[in-house]
């Protein structure tokens, strides 16, 4: 078996060795008592660590609403070779350690940064088998060079998804708000609208039935941005504006 494939059809992918997942990436319930008690929130670390190597796998066809793509991709990567997939791994679990703490129970569609997949279509789904109040899908982008700044992504109706296009727009924008006022990173100026584009072509909002956005946290191709992703501090910062932008939305 490849390692990883597993997680392919369960709710939250876990390591299969014990001990050898960080403990915030589990799926452990609320933390405590806090601001977020109650409150249900899956994170989505875009990509996975195992994707590049395993095509047959990733490149299979999936439905995502209005045709098919991908089951998923390998990501990018920073000129100095950080990887997207360690980006939003990093990301994601600093997040959810944050989240916990103020009392949300938290779900992170991959258990590892090794392993294959889960499908967009898989990660949609784990979102909508938890009920989850909010999901966000954390990516960095990979246009030009001179490309810089930020976005969040926002699904347009498709179908099933029809329902949440509108709280999703209103995450969006707390998600946007906080990113941008805690981060002090610009909006992109290369596509769509003061740090807000919608699309209709990603399966992981197409699919979704519970408010979901994603957001591509700067452009790693861009030098200012990546030194920014490749900073550990920064990452941490980043996590804590978009806890913030969490518990705007949900309080």
């Amino acid at each position: 078996m490849i390692a990883g494939l597993a997680c392919l059809g369960l709710v939250a992918c876990h390591a299969s060795a014990a001990g050898s997942e960080p403990p915030a990436a589990r799926s452990v319930g609320s933390a405590g008592a806090g601001r977020l008690s109650g409150k249900v929130i899956v994170i989505d670390p875009g990509h996975n660590g195992g994707n590049a190597a395993h095509p047959e796998v990733i490149n299979k066809p999936v439905w995502v609403g209005n045709g098919r793509k991908a089951c998923n991709t390998a990501g990018t990567a920073t000129a100095d070779g950080y990887a997207e997939h360690a980006f939003t791994w990093d990301v994601s679990n600093r997040l959810a350690k944050m989240l916990r703490a103020r009392g949300a129970e938290v779900t992170l569609t991959r258990g590892g940064d090794s392993g294959v997949g889960p499908c967009v279509t898989e990660r949609a789904a784990i979102g909508n088998r938890a009920h989850a109040d909010a999901a966000l899908s954390i990516h960095g982008d990979g246009a030009a060079a001179s490309k810089h700044g930020f976005h969040v992504i926002l699904p347009l109706p498709v179908g099933r998804n029809r329902g949440i296009v509108a709280p999703s727009a209103r995450l969006g924008e707390a998600i946007r708000d906080a990113y941008r006022s805690g981060t002090g990173m610009p909006y992109a100026g290369y596509l769509g609208k003061d740090g807000l584009d919608r699309r209709d072509d990603l399966g992981g909002l197409n699919m979704s039935t519970v408010p979901a956005v994603f957001i591509e946290c700067g452009n790693m191709k861009n030098a200012g941005d990546a030194a920014r992703m490749s900073s550990a501090a920064f990452r941490q910062l980043m996590a804590e504006s978009l806890a913030e932008g969490f518990e705007n939305y949900l309080r």
